[in-house]
């Protein structure tokens, strides 16, 4: 074997210091975003938009720079939940994202397309080069905090964001049901295979407050969120509720008016996630 140069262009592929080349795509040159928050779940319906949309609430009132990429595609909120109605501006060195009227950036499908009520009615790889592009086109400027709103499941898309942005740490979001365990399971396997950290679950739709007490009322049962994430070694960071005032307001666009503290663990295990080393 002839001796290491340490150019591993030079170098075979069964070379036991060659390094893999790093899938990275590089941010745009006029961006510079600190930590990358990506929110997932293994099935639909859970809130993980929601979830997004309060941590870049909560980051943004709390003095940070926030942002969001939606790269759920074929099924975008973000913009709604917001007020947004806009488009996106798009100038020679790339795309303009929306602002919201605190100043949270975001960019969304939903602000590319002519009415916001089209289909996308798009091929995998397709999508998930829009995904890429939102982060490499997009003049985010500088951000403390991008969250990533994911969709569903584990597949391309999911798999675009892991490889190529600098994903920190995941949020996994859930509901109380008995699916809980598999749903949680299939989403920390896929943090463990990419070798991102998971922070910890927040369970949605958990509880309703009594309309006469104030008692809490559990509609779907007892959760089983809180010894799945035992089972997983990941903390249960908060338990969200059927809230009709919350829901009200992310149907109309004004989610900042948000004003409660069921979010502070989140927001503390946000703050304390170390930027993730890369190697590649």
């Amino acid at each position: 074997m002839s001796e290491c140069t340490h150019d591993c262009s030079t170098c075979g592929a069964d070379c036991a210091s060659r390094k893999p080349e790093s899938l990275l795509a590089p941010q745009n040159a006029l961006s510079n975003v600190k930590k990358v928050i990506a929110v997932m779940s293994g099935k639909g319906g859970v809130g993980k938009s929601l979830v997004t949309g309060l941590m870049a609430v909560l980051a943004q009132r709390g003095g940070e720079k926030a942002a969001i990429l939606d790269a759920d595609i074929t099924g975008p909120s973000i913009p709604r939940m917001f007020g947004i109605h806009d488009k996106a501006m798009g100038c020679e060195d790339g795309i303009l994202p929306a602002e919201s009227r605190t100043g949270v950036k975001m960019m969304s499908v939903n602000l590319l397309l002519e009415n916001d009520t089209d289909p996308v009615v798009w091929r995998g790889s397709l999508i998930s080069g829009t995904v890429k592009q939102f982060w490499t086109d997009v003049i985010w400027g500088d951000v403390d905090y991008m969250f990533v709103d994911m969709p569903p499941g584990t597949g391309d898309v999911p798999l675009t964001v892991f490889q190529s942005l600098p994903v920190d740490g995941i949020i996994v979001v859930t509901s109380p049901q008995e699916l809980v365990g598999m749903i949680v399971e299939k989403a920390v396997n896929m943090a463990k295979m990419m070798n991102i950290p998971v922070l910890g679950i927040v369970e949605n739709m958990s509880w309703v407050a009594c309309p006469d007490c104030g008692k809490k009322i559990y509609p779907f049962g007892e959760s089983k969120t809180a010894s799945v994430a035992l089972e997983q070694g990941i903390p249960l960071l908060a338990q969200l509720p059927l809230d009709p005032t919350l829901a009200r307001e992310c149907d109309t666009g004004v989610i900042e008016l948000f004003n409660e503290d069921w979010m502070t663990p989140v927001m503390d295990a946000v703050a304390a996630c170390p930027k993730r080393i890369i190697e590649g």
